[in-house]
C-alpha cells in the first residue's frame, strides 16, 4: 500500500506570522477603502496595525503585495485542482472545474473579494501586476493540460494546451469583470459557466 504523504504541521511561529499578516491585510483594506490605494502610505498601515515601518517590511515586500498576495496564492491551487481532475474528463471541463478554487471563496466572501477587484480596477499599476500573475497561472496550467493530450504529437499537444488554457483564463477574466461590475449580483460561477459555454463547440473539437 502506498504511503500517504502528509503536510508538515505548522509551527507556532508560522501561525503567529500568518495571523499578523492577516491582521495587517485587514487593516490595509480598511484604509484603502477609506482613502484610496494611492493615498494610503505604508507608514499609515504600519501605525494602524501597531507595527514599525521596518517590521511591516518583514511581512510584506511592497504595499502592492498586500493586495496581490491573495491572488498569487490561487495559481498553484488551481493547478493542483486541475491535476486532480479525472484523467478521462475533457480538458475544457477539467479547466472549468479547477476554477472552483476561485469561484467558491468569492461566493463565501463576496464583499472582501469585490473590494479587492475594485482596488485592482482603481490602480493601473496593480492591474498590470495582476495580469503578470495570471500569465504565471498560464504557465502552471499548460503542462497539466498537455499531459491530458498525450495522444497527439508533443508539439501539437502543447499548441492545443496553450490555446485551451489561454481561452479559459480569458473567460475567467470576462466573468470576473462582469461579476465586479454588477456588485456580485450573479454568482461568479454562473457567469463563468456562461462565458465558457460560448466556446464549448470549438473546444469540443479540440478535446
Amino acid at each position: 500500500m502506498a504511503e500517504t504523504s502528509r503536510a508538515a504541521p505548522t509551527t507556532l511561529r508560522e501561525r503567529t506570522r500568518a495571523a499578523m499578516r492577516d491582521e495587517v491585510v485587514e487593516t490595509a483594506f480598511r484604509l484603502f477603502s477609506e482613502q484610496g490605494f494611492d493615498k494610503t502610505t505604508v507608514e499609515q498601515i504600519a501605525a494602524e496595525a501597531g507595527l514599525s515601518r521596518t517590521t511591516f517590511f518583514r511581512y510584506f515586500g511592497t504595499k502592492e503585495e498586500l493586495i496581490l498576495g491573495k491572488m498569487s496564492e490561487f495559481g498553484p491551487r488551481i493547478a493542483a485542482a486541475l491535476a486532480a481532475r479525472p484523467i478521462d474528463e475533457r480538458p475544457w471541463e477539467a479547466l472549468r472545474r479547477s476554477f472552483d478554487v476561485i469561484t467558491q471563496p468569492m461566493a463565501d466572501e463576496r464583499q472582501p473579494f469585490l473590494n479587492l477587484m475594485r482596488l485592482l480596477d482603481d490602480a493601473c499599476g496593480l492591474m498590470t501586476r495582476q495580469w503578470e500573475k495570471t500569465q504565471g497561472w498560464h504557465s502552471l496550467l499548460v503542462p497539466v493540460i498537455t499531459r491530458r493530450l498525450r495522444d497527439d504529437p508533443e508539439s501539437a499537444a502543447d499548441l492545443r494546451a496553450n490555446a485551451l488554457v489561454g481561452s479559459a483564463l480569458s473567460c475567467l477574466d470576462a466573468a470576473t469583470d462582469a461579476w465586479t461590475a454588477t456588485d456580485g449580483a450573479t454568482p461568479l460561477s454562473v457567469l463563468l459557466d456562461q462565458a465558457m459555454e460560448v466556446l464549448v463547440e470549438p473546444t469540443e473539437k479540440l478535446d
